[in-house]
């Protein structure tokens, strides 16, 4: 009897903890669709049409050219976190969410709660940054 309340208690704590998870992952996905929402909206109210509609000069218009290319940078990396989120719903739903793609070991619940959307465990990013320095120095 006790085999099975355990595994009972076990399969529950595991449908809790998909719950937080997927709570956690639709809530940064509200977060980043407002703050892409809030982007979207300054560039159709045309709030850099100011600084255009002043611009004198090639240093003024520069600064255009940069506040536009930050703007669209902003909604790029919205867009992909979104599809970060959107792909770690989807492994939630499969079961293969917070799984480290390198080792597979189990990542940490306090891992998935600041990046909701992380696909590998601490050591292994780690282990990616590095890799990715030494091939910077190479270059």
């Amino acid at each position: 009897m006790a085999r099975k309340k355990s595994k009972k208690d076990k399969i529950e704590k595991e449908e809790e903890r998909k719950e937080r998870l997927r709570r956690i992952l639709l809530a940064k996905r509200q977060e980043v669709l407002k703050e892409a929402k809030e982007e979207i909206g300054k560039f159709i109210r045309g709030e850099n049409k100011e600084i255009v509609e002043t611009a004198l000069d090639d240093g003024d218009w520069s600064i255009v050219d940069v506040a536009e290319d930050l703007n669209l940078r902003k909604l790029t990396l919205h867009k992909q976190t979104l599809n970060k989120i959107d792909e770690a719903l989807r492994k939630l739903d499969e079961g293969s969410y917070g799984i480290c793609e390198d080792c597979g070991a189990e990542i940490p619940e306090e891992r998935l709660k600041v990046i909701p959307f992380a696909i590998y465990c601490v050591d292994c990013m780690e282990a990616r940054e590095k890799l990715e320095e030494i091939e910077k120095e190479e270059w």
